[in-house]
């Protein structure tokens, strides 16, 4: 049995996090295991991710001592409001329905901005995200949304940033080994150690204290079905397939950990149909996210709109439209634009060597197109044209409507700016509360989407403070410790964009600074 100070199980945004805090608060041997190999799919889910980090900041001075991407000439053109304790709280109570766990919430709001200073100090490179937070609008760029930070390069970059990060504090990395059991003491609940398989082989490992940083069941097309419902199985996979819930179950057949927050829900959002339905595709990552719902219309195959496309920031809303796409027929849709919107779409989820577009010169071409199967495209296909030609041009009609009754408004999509369908001439059972323009001036062109889970929602319940698992009875379990994704509590139905990250990082160097002080408690004894 090999001995260690510290085990960190998992090795994304969490677990890289508590491995170089534990090593900072003086631990002296730290390993952090990772169920994939080194070449395929290390990194867990934060590689793919676009890196975005939600935190509280006074403005752009504040943010520009760490930022890699801003020079002086282009600070002076940025309109950028502050985001304020009040103003994150506020969105994450709004979009959870108030469910979220007020410690927790506390802790992520209050804690977010220091902790992105002590990120910035052992190695993660921050930038403002120009192409998901702004537009360029009257040659200014126009910040919105609350959220204004992500990684260079992406979760790719982020988790090589915290690879070279790791190796100068000294954490081992072990790769190809997956959890399989949590040791404990004969005569209490204590974790001693840990059971492991690697490369093939069964280990058993002693610990000091073990950190669960192993993501959520997104992976597991079981519990997908068990704890998400019916059709959930069929979802696609944005990132690892490695996260299949060993964590959760493992914690709680072994310690009696209690499972807290919103079992039933998760982060889905728009995805493109044509993707592997298994797994994230480490090349594109990210950029299979189709986000750009807010400039045009969704329908499903049956031609009709079925979400307010316009009612929040994107930000606010991808991570439960996809669980809107889940609910329609074959849990296909189809997101459609005009020549108007089109330049606006982000290039790098929308490029044509991205994702394939269906394009026409009338929306009766656009239909019928849609409307046509393609071979090993069987799935996806519009059932009813005559309705997707009827739906467009009642649309059309509400929004000429309003911008008849309100002829000084101005679309502007940097802001909630309230061009909607909704006028005292015209109302859609269905409105589009903002950004709302007409789909009338040709080329046409339409993507197919469907449900791409990133997380799972429920998970472990922990001391907000320390990190430590709770069991039942919600007690601490000694020497166990769990942040990131296998944590439960804060998210219910939807979650702010960027604040995922933000906890992962925030527990995870607290549960890395408990942990290294039990292992030098144990030292001493």
């Amino acid at each position: 049995m090999t001995d260690w100070d510290v085990v960190v199980v998992g090795g994304g945004n969490a677990g890289y996090s508590a491995a170089i805090a534990a090593k900072q608060a003086g631990a002296g041997r730290v390993l952090l295991i990772e169920k994939s190999t080194e070449t395929s799919y290390p990194g867990g889910n934060s590689y793919f991710t676009a890196g975005a980090f939600r935190t509280v900041f006074g403005g752009l001075d504040d943010l520009l001592p760490i930022l890699h991407n801003v020079d002086s000439e282009t600070a002076k053109i940025i309109d950028m409001d502050p985001y304020t304790r009040d103003d994150f709280l506020n969105d994450l109570m709004r979009v959870t329905g108030g469910r979220a766990d007020p410690t927790l919430a506390d802790v992520l709001v209050n804690q977010s901005r220091e902790t992105i200073d002590w990120l910035s100090k052992v190695g993660v490179k921050f930038r403002l995200s120009f192409n998901r937070q702004a537009y360029k609008v009257d040659g200014r760029f126009k910040f919105w949304g609350g959220m204004v930070l992500s990684v260079v390069d992406g979760g790719k970059g982020l988790i090589k940033q915290y690879s070279d990060s790791a190796a100068r504090h000294g954490v081992t990395v072990q790769y190809d080994t997956s959890l399989i059991g949590l040791l404990t003491s004969p005569t209490s609940s204590a974790v001693t150690g840990l059971n492991v398989i690697h490369k093939g082989a069964k280990q058993a490992i002693s610990a000091s204290a073990v950190i669960l940083t192993c993501g959520g069941f997104e992976a597991s097309a079981a519990m997908r079905a068990q704890y998400l419902g019916p059709q959930w199985d069929l979802a696609h996979v944005r990132g690892t397939p490695y996260n299949t819930g060993d964590g959760h179950i493992i914690a709680q057949r072994d310690c009696n950990a209690k499972p807290v927050g919103g079992y039933s829900s998760c982060h889905a959002t728009c995805w493109d149909a044509n993707t592997n339905a298994h797994q994230g595709d480490t090349v594109l990552t990210n950029q299979f996210t189709k986000s750009g719902y807010p400039l045009g219309i969704m329908v499903n195959r049956n031609g009709e709109r079925f979400v307010d496309e316009g009612m929040d920031f994107r930000n606010y809303t991808y991570a439960s439209f996809g669980k809107e796409i889940m609910k329609q027929p074959g849990s296909i849709a189809f997101q459609i634009w005009d020549a108007k919107a089109l330049p606006w779409l982000r290039e790098e989820e929308y490029h044509d060597s991205v994702v394939e577009k269906i394009t026409a010169n009338s929306i009766e071409e656009l239909a019928e197109k849609l409307a046509t199967p393609k071979q090993g495209l069987w799935k996806a296909t519009l059932n009813n044209k005559e309705a997707l030609v009827a739906t467009i041009r009642e649309y059309n009609t509400a929004v000429e409507a309003y911008q008849r009754e309100h002829p000084n408004a101005k679309w502007d999509p940097a802001v909630m700016d309230g061009l909607s369908t909704q006028s005292t001439l015209k109302q859609l059972n269905l409105p589009k509360s903002n950004w709302a323009l007409t789909i009338d001036k040709a080329p046409f062109a339409a993507v197919k989407i469907t449900t791409g889970i990133t997380f799972t929602f429920g998970g472990l319940a922990v001391d907000p403070e320390s990190a430590a698992v709770l069991d039942i009875s919600s007690r601490p379990i000694d020497n166990l410790y769990a942040a990131g994704e296998i944590v439960g509590g804060l998210f219910y139905d939807n979650y702010p964009g960027g604040s995922g990250l933000m906890l992962g990082s925030i527990l995870g160097r607290k549960a890395g600074i408990a942990a290294a002080s039990q292992s030098t408690l144990v030292s001493k004894l």
